[in-house]
């Protein structure tokens, strides 16, 4: 059977313990590319042979003409050609594009990573009605003088994780954000829009290029501003028919319409606003939350649609799930952590995963990359789950020296 091939940049859970297991129960060999051989290699020496690639070779992943050699190597034709990792999507299409394979429009995976673009294009389309500008260096800074809205987000154009995220209340601090962005990436644009005041919520999708499917989506709650750091996720309803219609129109006229989606907006009181659209499935273990408490098959799911199956559509089912994240409120040596388990209680399924290993070194960076575990639970309904979620709270300690 020829490979599926999987580009990947740093270790992830997704790929980890989601996408390469699903295709090797599928009965594909798995090929996995990445910039990061000795790490990966490192990472699946501790997972079982039967749920691990067959291999994993070096290969400069965010240069498409790179893959696509690596792939002629191979000496078949792959097929598919994947990856869920946010940077990697336009290569990925490139080269599934070159092989005749199912996969996303490269310039749509390319717009939607770069955060000023896709502000650019929705706005040049009627569809999107938020302030932004988009500035490269103190000269464009300077030009943009008074106009920037009060408060603003300032935020660099193709950042992960909530990375460099924050609030600005004055000018001087809309300046400063920039120069921190600047500091760490001196050629990156950053982008300026208005602060969006309401709820944050998530759509979760999944298309084969003819269809789209709403599978649902999250409440999310923030840490305060500045920053904005996701603490806690519930699944479930709270969208109106004409909300969800407004999403989907933003994800149309975006282009979005292959494989797996998740997009962010903010219900305002004018009505939802797109945050940033992440062509992948969604991070932070609510992927396997999905896979789990809805009984999706999520990453098996998504894998045949780069297979070239057509879509399976369903109506995922009504239960009670939701994640809540533990921050590291400074950084320093992990001396302690709670130990991973799993547990059923009182029709409960919860799992905590701790995500900073004894003796690892965090560096504050105010964001998602800050998290020290994260507990995930289905079952019941959500108050019963908010409860279990304070009871398991109270036993979890940590210790950073």
């Amino acid at each position: 059977m020829n490979p599926i091939i999987i580009l990947a940049h740093v270790p992830s859970e997704p790929v980890t313990r989601g996408f390469v297991p699903a295709a090797r129960r599928m009965g594909f060999p798995v090929v996995l590319l990445t910039d990061r051989l000795e790490e990966q290699q490192e990472t699946f020496a501790r997972v079982p042979i039967a749920e691990a690639p067959e291999s994993i070779i070096a290969c400069d992943v965010f240069n498409p003409l790179s893959v696509l050699e690596a792939t002629f190597r191979l000496g078949v034709r792959p097929a598919a050609i994947f990856s869920n990792s946010d940077h990697l999507q336009t290569s990925t299409a490139l080269a599934a594009e070159y092989h005749g394979l199912p996969g996303k429009d490269w310039k749509v995976a390319c717009r939607a990573k770069n955060k000023a673009e896709l502000r650019r294009w929705l706005h040049a389309r009627g569809v999107e009605r938020v302030w932004h500008a988009a500035v490269s260096d103190e000269a464009g800074l300077g030009r943009l003088g008074a106009s920037v809205p009060l408060p603003c987000i300032v935020k660099p154009a193709e950042g992960v994780a909530s990375e460099q995220v924050r609030l600005a209340r004055t000018h001087e601090e809309v300046v400063a954000g920039c120069r921190d962005i600047w500091r760490a990436r001196p050629d990156q644009e950053v982008v300026l829009e208005e602060y969006l005041e309401g709820p944050l919520v998530t759509l979760e999708t999944l298309g084969d290029g003819e269809r789209l499917q709403v599978l649902g989506g999250f409440r999310t709650r923030l840490s305060p501003p500045p920053y904005f750091i996701e603490s806690e996720a519930w699944w479930g309803p709270g969208l109106s028919s004409q909300q969800q219609e407004e999403m989907l129109a933003v994800l149309r006229a975006a282009g979005v319409g292959f494989g797996a989606c998740h997009t962010e907006f903010v219900l305002t009181e004018q009505g939802p606003r797109v945050i940033e659209i992440n062509y992948r499935t969604v991070g932070d273990y609510r992927e396997f939350l999905m896979d789990e408490a809805l009984g999706l098959r999520l990453f098996e799911r998504v894998l045949k649609l780069h297979l070239g199956a057509t879509l399976e559509v369903m109506e995922p089912p009504s239960v009670a799930a939701g994640v809540r994240y533990f921050c590291a409120e400074r950084s320093g040596v992990v001396a302690r952590a709670p130990e991973a388990f799993r547990r059923t209680e009182d029709g409960l399924t919860l799992t905590f995963i701790p995500t900073r290993a004894e003796g690892t070194t965090l560096r504050l960076s105010n964001s998602n990359r800050d998290y020290l575990g994260v507990l995930r639970g289905f079952g019941g309904t959500e108050e019963s789950l908010a409860r279990a979620f304070a009871r398991v709270e109270e036993e979890l300690r940590w210790e950073l020296k």
